[in-house]
């Protein structure tokens, strides 16, 4: 099995630390559902100051197709909904992202 490892980073200003993390203490069973349907696993969100780094693993074989499925998911587009004002997209995120894509630089099995 291929596994893609992806990691992004978003800003999360002081102010929504605590509902933000309130919400993620008990992520709705549907987001976890269209996740696992979507072959992502695997998937942590860390926090450090006022940034959100989040890693996950995708083993399906169609990466645009899983994750266009998942933004059809009317579960997860009411769970992104409630997330995304709480969010601060850096500013050299590329266009069309929320979530600034990250390089990988070292891994190891």
């Amino acid at each position: 099995m291929s596994v893609r490892r992806i990691a992004s980073v978003i800003g999360l200003p002081p102010e929504n630390v605590e509902v933000y993390d309130r919400y993620h203490a008990d992520v709705w069973p549907g987001v976890l559902d269209a996740l696992r349907r979507h072959h992502v696993s695997n998937y942590s969100i860390y926090r450090h100051g006022d940034l959100l780094f989040s890693y996950m693993e995708y083993t399906g074989d169609d990466y645009d197709a899983d994750m266009a499925g998942i933004a059809a998911d009317p579960i997860t587009q009411e769970w992104w909904s409630v997330m995304e004002p709480l969010q601060r997209p850096l500013d050299d995120r590329a266009e069309g992202e929320w979530w600034k894509a990250l390089p990988e630089v070292f891994h190891t099995d």
